[in-house]
């Protein structure tokens, strides 16, 4: 036997494992790029939302713009322009416009 034909004949038993690497490099690509940085981001959010407190400026997913007068388990009682006052869901509460607020103010 020439070494070729050893070297064809071993691989031919390896192949089922050769099947399943690209199937698992494309399974951990995703979690790293797609996931795992969601999870992060939800993480992140769900803080921001549990550290808000009375007098905080933030600004709501639809948009409206206004001030914390009180806390509560899941909701926000805020204050809008003229005086008038808005119950929101905690979950109501854009991260991102809120910082970019927070940050103007300083």
């Amino acid at each position: 036997m020439n070494p070729t034909s050893i070297l064809l004949m071993t691989g031919g038993q390896a192949g089922g494992l050769g099947q399943f690497i690209p199937l698992i490099l494309i399974i951990v690509v995703f979690y790293f790029f797609m996931i795992r940085p969601q999870l992060k981001k939800s993480k992140d959010q769900k803080k921001f939302r549990a550290n808000i407190a009375k007098g905080d400026k933030i600004v709501t997913i639809g948009g409206i713009h206004g001030k914390i007068i009180d806390v509560q388990d899941t909701t926000f009682i805020i204050e809008v322009e003229g005086g008038h006052k808005l119950k929101i869901e905690k979950s109501a509460v854009s991260m991102d416009s809120s910082t970019m607020i927070g940050a103007e103010q300083k």
